[in-house]
């Protein structure tokens, strides 16, 4: 961890950097680490590799080491000079300096797959103010990626990871096992930046499926409907559903319940995805 700390602490003080509050900005310093996203990550040469928020280039430079090709986004204008000062001579870099929720990501892949480069890859260590944003823009644009390796706060991780149904379930939870098979890949403590975050992170690797968990012709219903469930997760689901006027009724809400083999006082947490896929299709009749 050393290594990486005093080249770390070389470049903040060779570019006069401090870490940006504002932009969520913490660099990571454990070799342990970076060497665990890489892996997990899987990258080859026929790899095109979009890293998100690269900051000042740890993971950056083994990515562009392994990989076909690196695409950066990035913020912050300072960071541009260093990543371009660091690996402006590497055959396979380009940047862009952009806010990634206003990037064309499906262009960006589309434009750069081709016969040696097959597959593209989401990596990165993404600030923790805006994880979840980030996460459904890579899911909802349907972009035509292999997987996504992110460091982010445990807590969010492991709602993140959760079966559906399990202790940890969120409304983001049901979304995550639709589109994809997640894994934790390790804990990373606060220790492993500077300056060291107040909470501890986690690195987790979603494989996008081939098809999504349950099939339906109209997924949209399905969202709004656990959307609407866990917005008043502590009603019971008909409660939160009869309230949100996705039931018209509680009598309708009981029979479609009971139709689904649902007890009448479950809650939004305890539902699988296929339970509330059920529901989107009894809604939809």
């Amino acid at each position: 961890m050393r290594d990486l700390f005093d080249e770390t602490k070389t470049i903040m003080k060779k570019y006069g950097i401090k870490a940006n509050k504002d932009l969520g900005q913490n660099f990571l310093i454990n070799n342990e680490v970076v060497e665990n996203i890489i892996k997990s990550s899987d990258v080859s040469k026929e790899d095109l590799i979009i890293e998100i928020g690269p900051g000042l280039g740890t993971l950056t430079k083994r990515l562009l080491e392994n990989a076909g090709k690196v695409i950066c986004i990035e913020l912050d204008k300072k960071m541009i000079k260093i990543l371009n000062d660091r690996f402006g001579d590497y055959s396979n870099f380009e940047i862009i300096n952009d806010d990634v929720l206003k990037v064309d990501l499906n262009k960006i892949i589309k434009e750069n797959l081709n016969n040696n480069i097959k597959k593209a890859k989401i990596v990165a260590n993404l600030p923790y103010y805006i994880t979840t944003p980030i996460i459904m823009k890579l899911l909802e644009d349907k972009l035509d990626i292999d997987s996504i390796v992110v460091m982010i706060q445990k807590e969010v991780a492991e709602r993140l990871i959760e079966t559906p149904g399990g202790k940890n379930t969120g409304a983001i939870t049901h979304t995550i096992f639709y589109y994809c098979e997640s894994e934790k890949v390790m804990e990373v403590p606060n220790s492993s930046f500077i300056p060291e975050p107040e909470v501890t992170s986690e690195v987790i690797k979603m494989k996008l499926r081939k098809k999504p968990a349950v099939e339906l012709d109209n997924p949209k219903v399905m969202f709004m409907i656990i959307k609407s469930a866990f917005m008043q997760r502590r009603k019971t689901l008909l409660n939160s559903l009869t309230n949100a006027q996705v039931f018209t009724n509680k009598q309708e809400g009981l029979e479609i319940l009971k139709k689904l083999n649902l007890e009448e006082n479950v809650r939004a947490e305890n539902l699988k995805l296929e339970d509330y896929a059920n529901i989107a299709r009894e809604i939809e009749k």
